[in-house]
């Protein structure tokens, strides 16, 4: 069991100082988290915010993780956001986002693009600045309106260097993800079958997740407008996730067509949705949340990331969760949950079926197949998603990890409290 593993970790460790990022052992100087909020995701072009803008989905993460912690935006140092699509970068939306929240202009931000482990690098990087004492307080957010920039402004194969793209693996980096997630398939046997029944998994684990509750302590609604199909518009609180399907079952989803090879095996419902949404996580050393009297979710351990083939890019938590765990001197086997990204069925399961992990402790209460993956947002959504099971179930110890687009992988370890 992982909580003996902890103690036994903990026994261990009783003769050192208590020194930050030893699990089972508290540090006044370990990072970590006393807010973790997301907003609901959904369906891009069609769900409940497809007309809530970029910005606006940010603002109210960036609010809300202030506000659920009783905290004052001044004492905000700097604000990090992940996210893929947005012109610029998003900086400006960032900013702008950051100040509409109630943050004061002496408040930074930044954004970065490490695409669909951004959220996660955010939190990372405000992790690392903390520890290293360049800030007190930050936040990690992601955020994307896949509905306003997705598949917009994409340069085409002639606008890069042609010479350069003579090299095999260069040129892999730009194989679109569907074909990226069939080249894992094919490589590593992984069946349609097997595909078809995890996403039915994902499905259905979510639909119950929701209707318990399980998602309310993670989600903050969205005061929002919403435009139908004849142009009325009417102002909408969203506080649900909208893409989860209830009613999918193995033999729904083996109906499907393959959405990317016709001899292929990953189609529309064995591959993660496009999706709107928004998280954020806030951070500081825990003898500045005792001294702020803030309850405290969990502690940020460490986090890896490692590059992998681009061909097969979905396999990069593979190696990755390995790379996470040993630097945090822990084994896969004891970690309580393992939220891992369903970027698409095919990687997802293979990650799974290599790393020997235990299928009841990955995304308990279903991942993006069902959910949704709002590329930036995803990595800060999965730390809200784990903090708050493992605080419900109990639990101890757990990873969240993803694929990343051009052949990477990223996992980091977080400890409940």
């Amino acid at each position: 069991m992982a909580s003996n593993r902890l103690n036994q970790l903990a026994s261990h460790l009783s003769g050192n100082s208590a020194l930050p990022t030893q699990i089972g052992i508290k540090s006044p100087d370990d990072v970590v988290i006393v807010s973790a909020v997301r907003t609901p995701l959904t369906k891009a072009r069609r769900g409940g915010l497809k007309d809530t803008h970029h910005e606006v989905l940010l603002s109210a993460v960036l609010r809300g993780v202030t506000e659920r912690a009783k905290l004052d935006p001044a004492m905000v140092d700097d604000v990090v956001v992940g996210n893929v699509t947005p012109p610029g970068g998003g900086a400006v939306l960032a900013r702008m986002a950051m100040l509409h929240a109630g943050f004061p202009e002496k408040t930074s931000v930044m954004t970065l693009n490490r695409q669909c482990s951004s959220g996660l690098q955010a939190v990372a990087q405000v992790a690392s600045a903390i520890r290293d004492g360049t800030i007190e307080i930050g936040i990690g957010a992601g955020v994307e309106s896949m509905t306003s920039f997705y598949g917009k402004g994409g340069m085409g194969k002639n606008e890069f260097n042609q010479e350069m793209l003579q090299q095999q693996n260069v040129a892999d980096c730009m194989i679109p993800m569907g074909i990226t997630s069939e080249n894992v398939a094919r490589d590593f046997g992984i069946t349609r079958e097997q595909q078809d029944r995890f996403s039915a998994a994902s499905h259905q684990k979510a639909a119950h997740a929701r209707k318990n509750g399980y998602f309310k302590d993670e989600i903050v609604p969205v005061k929002t407008k919403f435009i139908d199909a004849k142009g009325n518009v009417t102002q909408v609180v969203i506080s649900e996730d909208d893409g989860i399907r209830p009613e999918t079952t193995f033999e729904s989803l083996s109906k499907l067509r393959p959405a990317f090879d016709k001899s292929g095996s990953t189609t529309a419902g064995n591959a993660s949705q496009l999706t709107d949404g928004a998280g954020a996580v806030l951070l500081m050393k825990r003898r500045r949340a005792i001294e702020l009297g803030l309850p405290i979710m969990g502690k940020y351990i460490t986090s890896a990331t490692v590059g992998v083939p681009p061909r097969i890019m979905g396999v990069g938590p593979a190696y990755a969760i390995p790379a996470a765990v040993k630097k945090a001197g822990i084994s896969t086997d004891d970690l309580d949950i393992i939220e891992l990204n369903e970027a698409f069925a095919s990687q997802a399961v293979y990650c799974i079926e290599k790393l020997g992990l235990d299928y009841n402790k990955v995304n308990p209460k279903g991942g993006a197949i069902a959910i949704g993956h709002p590329l930036g947002a995803t990595g800060a959504r999965q730390v809200s998603t784990l903090l708050t099971e493992l605080k419900r179930t109990n639990k101890k110890l757990g990873a969240t990890s993803m694929c990343i687009g051009t052949g990477m992988g990223m996992c980091a370890i977080f400890e409940s409290e």
